[in-house]
């Protein structure tokens, strides 16, 4: 994986190379090559990698995500910010389904890098709040859930949360015990 700065030198080279063609007089080569760089720009902002991985993902296929981020060898070297927030949101949605631990410090490690889409940081916040309740941290797990909705402005989320609140009331109900008290019968008459 090469290191983010290489995708903005290969397109200020392009460009360049462009601005050339314009000044030979091919109009249409220097177009075509301005869009070349668009991409190289594009993909500095939006890594290639995590949009197959997000595409993998959208097929609940997850081995092959996972194959496309393990393509990503040194996050910080060769993503930026919002970019390493996303690898880290992808591992922690990979990692939740067999290890709980992994997935909250993926997720804690995705907000706090930044998620440029409101609806990504709230299912990260929610589902830190179904980590915090599985460790029976009530209070922790009410703040999550809480910003969740207010992260939810389309309404997207709706029914996770309202799944989420319903389950977070049962486990607030006391247990019942039937049978603990035991009343003592009348003595048997002879």
């Amino acid at each position: 994986m090469y290191n983010k700065i290489f995708k903005l030198i290969i397109a200020g080279l392009i460009i360049a190379f462009a601005v050339y063609q314009f000044t030979e007089g091919y109009i249409g080569n220097g177009i075509m090559l301005i869009l070349l760089a668009a991409v190289f720009v594009f993909f500095y902002f939006k890594n290639e990698f995590i949009l197959l991985a997000f595409l993998r993902l959208r097929k609940q296929d997850f081995e092959g995500a996972k194959k496309w981020l393990n393509k990503i060898k040194s996050p910080e070297a060769s993503l930026v910010k919002k970019q390493q927030g996303y690898y880290n949101y992808l591992h922690g949605i990979m990692v939740s389904q067999d290890n709980m631990n992994a997935a909250e410090k993926y997720f804690k490690k995705a907000i706090s890098l930044g998620l440029s889409m409101g609806h990504d940081l709230a299912m990260a916040k929610l589902n830190l709040a179904g980590i915090a309740m599985a460790k029976r941290r009530k209070r922790e797990a009410q703040i999550l859930l809480k910003e969740a909705e207010k992260l939810d402005k389309h309404g997207m989320l709706n029914e996770q949360i309202k799944m989420m609140k319903e389950n977070m009331k049962r486990a607030q109900m006391p247990n019942q015990h039937f049978g603990g008290h035991r009343q003592q019968r009348p003595g048997k008459r002879r």
